[in-house]
């Protein structure tokens, strides 16, 4: 059964790291002159903090930042929550000499409260929520600084920022530190680099990839498995346009609330086009292709989407956050008895999905209605408890994110947790009351009337590219047997070998991926380059294997398995590749 919880201890260290924040803040503003402040969010590993001042930071003024910290944390000083007019606000920001909180101001929507939280000497617009007072802030560290522009556009002022971390006590800080460590060492840019898997390249343009033929051979297993489980799985393949009319995207309500994300638009004859961002609207063009009747739904609609987003330059990292990406998309359809059963068979697919990838922990979080939201009450009761009712058949833990819905509908999100402990936002379950409306979609009942259909969008690797980055993270490049690139490679002793070489990897290949290493090079260096690229197994073949008819088997993780014969190691690969 699947256990519901909430979100209270993770809001309770957002609070912390939120108030770690500002105790930074403070420290930086008592330490150096005229520091001009932009935001200070935490985040899911600790926290950072936007400053404009002339003093160039380094890694060497950490100590001093953390000593003034210290004073602050001592002096016990209460988070303070002031609630404000705008005028008051806009007045008091420009006093303080703070330019890039006045901007910031203005991007709060009218008639929402506008707060300021005061600690000590140190106030700064903020909406919270905070810990009681800066001695609740105890256990932290600095950990980097890097160069950030104004809300991440090349053409605005370069900001620095100072990334920490804070836990509730000192031990948890050890662990958290020593899980950043690992962090790092399986940064995906790195690796990709290292194992030639995948580049971005600023002669192209920043956020878009290039596979290389490594990686697009791990690309290619990852799509030949999704196609295969998905057609298994009762969904019907699909192929969209990069490109629709305005009018398609004015209809589907993009152009009036996505439009900064969108690439501009190009013009042929008279006509205005907009490079995709979402595959959404062109399912919805299939499915109103011709007349639909209840006994067609549900449908289910998937689609490796190539689609198009302009993020932010400075928001750009790697391939967790890229302008051009290939969307794990599908979109069901179906009538109101029938969505239960639906979101509950997505539910277990993803999970199947996920652990054929190495992700054993898998944890939902259920977003309810927001308080602006489209559609009838009854809509959305139905349309949660059709999610909440999924989680629990299908025994998966949840939390409840109250108010955390999009406005067009409730939605599941499922978090992977990889092997350092880090949890990774991946599949989406999310209802739509709003484009069936939109797009007056409709199908004729049992009782011949015309009745609008549920539509539920769902995703279950998010996006390829991210998908690819967070795979690299959890292996660390080596990959399970079945998704390497390249599963053996066979390295002769010497060049009297190679041709004994050749032909045990012929006789491999028909089944797994193989390459011979033909360099003459010492073997200490063949099996070094080997273990560098993570290929899961290398024979070594002398005098002695040929002889024999054998090969010496080695592991990237297990090191020297003995001699065997080809049968008797074709038979062991096959056994993992199952398993």
């Amino acid at each position: 059964m699947g256990t519901r919880t909430s979100l209270d201890t993770q809001s309770a260290l957002y609070a912390m790291r939120h108030s770690a924040a500002h105790v930074m803040a403070a420290a930086v503003c008592r330490l150096y002159g005229d520091v001009k402040l932009d935001i200070g969010p935490p985040t899911e590993a600790g926290f950072y903090y936007d400053f404009d001042l002339s003093d160039r930071l380094t890694p060497e003024d950490f100590a001093r930042i953390e000593e003034e910290m210290a004073k602050i944390v001592e002096e016990n000083a209460p988070f303070e929550r002031i609630e404000i007019t705008r005028a008051e606000a806009t007045t008091m920001l420009e006093e303080m000499g703070q330019p890039y909180k006045v901007e910031r101001l203005a991007d709060i929507p009218e008639g929402e409260t506008i707060t300021l939280y005061r600690c000590g000497d140190f106030t700064d617009l903020c909406r919270g929520p905070h810990v009681e007072s800066t001695g609740n802030v105890k256990s932290y560290k600095l950990l980097s600084v890097a160069g950030s522009y104004f809300r991440g556009r090349e053409t605005n002022p370069m900001l620095q920022r100072i990334y920490g971390t804070a836990c509730e006590n000192d031990k948890q800080l050890r662990v958290q530190l020593k899980r950043m460590e690992e962090a790092k060492k399986r940064d995906h840019r790195r690796i990709g680099r290292d194992l030639d898997l995948f580049s971005i390249q600023d002669s192209v343009g920043g956020g878009l990839v290039h596979w290389h033929p490594r990686g697009g051979r791990i690309r290619a297993l990852i799509e030949e498995y999704w196609k295969r489980e998905h057609l298994a799985n009762g969904y019907s393949l699909v192929y969209t346009p990069h490109v629709g009319q305005a009018q398609l995207w004015k209809t589907s309500g993009h152009l009036e609330l996505y439009k900064e994300m969108m690439y501009a638009p190009m013009e042929f004859d008279d006509t205005e086009y907009f490079i995709k961002p979402m595959n959404c609207p062109f399912h919805i063009q299939i499915y109103k292709s011709h007349k639909r009747s209840y006994r067609e739904l549900p449908i289910r609609y998937a689609e490796l989407g190539a689609v198009y987003r302009y993020e932010k330059a400075g928001v750009l990292h790697g391939l967790f956050r890229v302008r051009g990406f290939t969307q794990d998309d599908a979109h069901i359809f179906c009538t109101p008895e029938t969505v239960e059963d639906e979101i509950r068979e997505v539910a277990r697919f993803a999970n199947r999905m996920w652990k054929a990838f190495g992700f054993e922990e898998i944890t939902a979080y259920l977003a309810t209605k927001p308080a602006k939201a489209t559609g009838d009450d009854s809509l959305w009761t139905q349309a949660t408890d059709s999610l909440e009712k999924a989680l629990q058949a299908e025994g998966i833990a949840y939390e409840v994110d109250p108010g955390g819905g999009a406005f067009y509908g409730p939605k599941i999100d499922l978090k992977v947790r990889d092997c350092i402990g880090r949890e990774w936002q991946m599949s989406t379950v999310q209802f739509d009351f709003n484009l069936p409306e939109r797009f007056d979609l409709a199908y004729v009942g049992s009782d011949g009337e015309t009745h609008r259909p549920y539509m539920v969008h769902r995703a279950l690797l998010g996006s390829l590219e991210r998908f690819f980055g967070v795979l690299i993270e959890h292996h660390a490049g080596a990959f399970p047997l079945w998704l390497a690139p390249e599963q053996v490679r066979v390295s002769p002793l010497t060049d009297d070998e190679n041709t004994y070489a050749a032909e045990v990897a012929a006789q491999l290949e028909e089944d797994f991926r193989v390459t011979v290493d033909t360099r003459s090079e010492r073997i200490g260096a063949k099996i070094r380059a080997a273990r560098e690229m993570k290929v899961p197994y290398q024979l070594i073949v002398g005098p002695k294997e040929v002889e024999a008819g054998t090969v010496a088997v080695r592991g990237l993780h297990d090191g020297d398995l003995g001699t065997m014969t080809l049968a008797d190691f074709a038979s062991k690969l096959r056994d993992e590749m199952e398993t």
